[in-house]
């Protein structure tokens, strides 16, 4: 069997596959578990919780993980672990390759089928064109697909901590009244799961938008804003929410364009993570494309690229599996 993680700085989901060939497995796990990463203190403490539940024969194991993998060593970004692929081979005695989780998810993308997308611009797709694939979750990942003469390879990137380029007047007074509280404005401190109450914080503390009394009871009564004010936007019960949703979706089109073009990607560029299924009927009526499409000399082009909304919750697991399975044929 295959174990596969996608580790991210809210919660850990492990899974188990069966292998069903050389290069293929049978997509409905064995076992899953979805554990709070920060009730942990390592991913071998969960690992070790998640195999005490059978006698599981382990052929491979890859872990796709929030936060840059170099040397097989892994620190994610918004949990204090340090994660180390060498370690895990040794403690659980399975052969272990660790990847970022943007990678990971890019590593599904070629195997990904019609029901686990939703397509918001249909675009020309090139064959053997390069893919973008922009994750807002926690964080903002990254990463990006580029054909090799006979499949896919994916590479990974932490473009979400590049410095966010405002596009219009608001954003540049958004990262005005940001940079004067924080060492560096990247893309993830406002298009992310994280940066949606950084816009909240703004539009509130601008004096556009007034923050009803009992929204902010709901906020005070909890560490993790993001949720109820997702929720409160989608129900339109509160206008600041509302434009809050609206600012996000105008800076993820804004930067899923920035990546297009960066890689050229006429393949596709694949929209995932956690936020954006929850929010598809409002990035379907957002300006999310009209931004997207709006580079200048380069508008043209940027239509006829396809873009697709990854509505699969598993795609990052997938990814994991592919990659066990495929170091496992390379060995």
């Amino acid at each position: 069997m295959l174990l596969a993680g996608d580790i991210g700085g809210t919660k850990t989901v492990l899974a188990l596959y069966h292998e069903v060939g050389a290069q293929e497995f049978d997509h409905e796990p064995v076992v899953e578990s979805v554990y709070p990463s920060a009730d942990y203190s390592s991913l071998e403490e969960i690992i070790a919780e998640f195999l005490a539940q059978g006698d599981y024969p382990l052929s491979g194991a890859s872990f796709g993980v929030a936060g840059p993998v170099v040397d097989q060593r892994a620190q994610v970004t918004n949990l204090p672990w340090t994660i180390d692929a060498r370690a895990i081979t040794q403690t659980f005695q399975v052969n272990t390759h660790l990847l970022n989780d943007l990678e990971a998810i890019a590593n599904a993308v070629p195997f990904l089928e019609e029901a686990d997308l939703c397509t918001l611009n249909e675009g020309r797709p090139q064959p053997g064109g390069a893919k973008a694939v922009i994750a807002p979750g926690t964080g903002l990942g990254e990463a990006f697909l580029v054909w090799i003469g006979d499949r896919y390879e994916s590479y990974p990137s932490e473009g979400g901590h590049a410095a966010f380029a405002p596009t219009t007047a608001r954003q540049i007074d958004m990262l005005t009244y940001w940079l004067g509280k924080m060492d560096h404005v990247s893309y993830e401190r406002l298009c992310s799961g994280l940066g949606i109450p950084n816009i909240y914080r703004y539009l509130r503390d601008s004096g556009g938008y007034e923050e009803p009394s009992w929204l902010a009871e709901e906020l005070a009564a909890t560490r993790d804003h993001t949720p109820v004010i997702v929720t409160n936007a989608v129900a339109q019960t509160a206008v600041i929410c509302v434009e809050t949703l609206d600012l996000f979706m105008e800076i993820l089109g804004g930067e899923a364009a920035n990546l297009a073009l960066k890689v050229l990607a006429t393949g596709g560029v694949y929209v995932g993570g956690g936020i954006p299924p929850r929010i598809l009927p409002q990035l379907q009526q957002s300006s999310f494309l009209s931004v997207f499409r709006s580079k200048g000399r380069f508008s043209k082009m940027m239509a006829t690229i396809p873009v697709y909304v990854i509505r699969n919750p598993k795609v990052a697991l997938y990814g994991a599996a592919y990659e066990a399975l495929r170091a496992g044929a390379e060995e």
